[in-house]
């Protein structure tokens, strides 16, 4: 059985197609539960209206005090139990197959390793609210490098899309204590699957990842993050030190769990701003702490 977690906040414009889409996919052994964080829209009564339709399938939950999205997420995962676990934007379309193909790619990488914490995650279409598409693959518009999956380079950077990810009951026992430390639950996720399990990748979008002035996190083109970063350098290195700190979070709480040389690895990258000018560049080349592509690594050596 699978969990879809679906995190909600004033979702109403979207929410319909969101759920139609879900309950249209050619895998349906899986159970839905919406995690709603106190909205103050129309979002209670139309998930009041399709939990009535669909009582076996659909679960809805109204948090008592507004938990954020990262808290929405992780403590909506925490108190379901499943043998996997998906998580679900209010504001995307699924295509049909996603399910399904992402749980074929999971089931793969099982036979070869079994007992082992493993996420898999996919591609999306980046669409306009209308569902026009604006780019067919948002790994290739945002330059991700997805064969770099190792600790290293996903302490540097998150290319892991919440709303493609399915991940197996074996790393979700592994999810403990939700640090204020986190920058993303899906960013969380994939630390622990790459310090003690298997990251893989399905070369496939399979939903319609749609951008709107609402979204809490969104694709954007490379000239663009080139082009905001540069007039941003205090708030980059801001935003790359509290990078560093949920690196040092995460050995915190799962320093026992993992390997002598990841505790390393996560010991030399939470404590880069720590070190001196020289040090922190050494560091970054040194143990490949890259992000994708060669622009967005001279960044990172000019702020850090």
């Amino acid at each position: 059985m699978i969990a879809i977690i679906m995190a909600v906040y004033n979702g109403e414009t979207y929410l319909r197609e969101q759920l139609d889409s879900l309950l249209q996919n050619t895998c349906t052994d899986f159970v839905l539960h919406v995690f709603d964080d106190r909205s103050t829209d129309a979002s209670p009564e139309i998930l009041t209206e399709y939990a009535g339709k669909h009582p076996e399938q659909i679960f809805y939950h109204r948090n008592k005090e507004n938990h954020g999205v990262i808290r929405n997420f992780l403590e909506g995962c925490a108190c379901v139990d499943a043998d996997y676990y998906m998580f679900c934007d209010q504001d995307d379309v699924w295509l049909p197959e996603k399910i399904a193909h992402t749980l074929q790619k999971m089931q793969d990488a099982e036979q070869t390793a079994p007992n082992t914490p493993i996420i898999v995650f996919g591609d999306a279409t980046v669409v306009d609210e209308h569902l026009n598409t604006l780019h067919p693959s948002f790994q290739r518009q945002s330059g991700y490098r997805t064969d770099a999956l190792d600790l290293a380079h996903i302490m540097m950077e998150n290319k892991l899309i919440g709303c493609t990810v399915l991940f197996n009951a074996t790393l979700k026992n592994l999810i403990s204590e939700i640090s204020p430390a986190i920058r993303m639950h899906d960013w969380w996720i994939a630390l622990i699957a790459a310090s003690m399990g298997q990251i893989v990748y399905l070369d496939e979008p399979l939903l319609l990842y749609r951008q709107h002035t609402g979204n809490v996190v969104g694709g954007s083109s490379r000239s663009h993050y080139i082009k905001s970063r540069l007039a941003h350098l205090a708030k980059q290195r801001e935003v790359l030190y509290q990078t560093c700190a949920q690196a040092g979070a995460f050995l915190q709480l799962y320093g026992n769990k993992i390997s002598p040389g990841n505790q390393r690895l996560l010991h030399l990258f939470a404590t880069i701003p720590e070190a001196n000018w020289f040090v922190r560049r050494y560091r970054i080349i040194r143990y490949h702490f890259y992000k994708s592509g060669l622009i967005r690594n001279l960044g990172v050596l000019l702020v850090i």
